[in-house]
């Protein structure tokens, strides 16, 4: 089992959907990473040997920001936007939905679960 950034990369997969189990990096960078290695895209994670396990993390550390730098890149994002106080801050202070949607009936991830009318005596 391959380790790429602190990550266990899956097995029996293609290497480019592997890939995509690392925070930062989606099917077009793996796609990107594994060309610049040149690796095709249907090899098993299981058939990786050391040498092209190296040769993918040297590729993602020199250019791809990665797991908890990219977390804590995005959160210092969104504290920013709420910082400034703009329309998109306010809304992830209050925990709502930042881009547009429709808030009447949907948004139940973003909301939680629906509290009910206040109870009657």
């Amino acid at each position: 089992m391959a380790r790429i950034a602190g990550v266990d990369l899956p097995k029996n997969k293609h290497i480019d959907i592997a890939l995509t189990y690392i925070h930062g990096i989606g099917l077009t960078s793996a796609r990107k990473i594994l060309d610049k290695v040149d690796l095709p895209y249907t090899m098993s994670s299981d058939d990786l040997d050391g040498d092209d396990v190296s040769r993918i993390r040297k590729v993602i550390e020199d250019e791809y920001t990665v797991e908890g730098d990219r977390r804590r890149e995005v959160s210092m994002d969104i504290k920013r936007l709420m910082d400034l106080g703009c329309y998109r801050g306010r809304r992830h202070r209050m925990g709502l939905p930042c881009r547009g949607q429709k808030t009447k009936t949907n948004a139940r991830t973003k909301k939680g679960p629906r509290r009910g009318a206040a109870r009657k005596k």
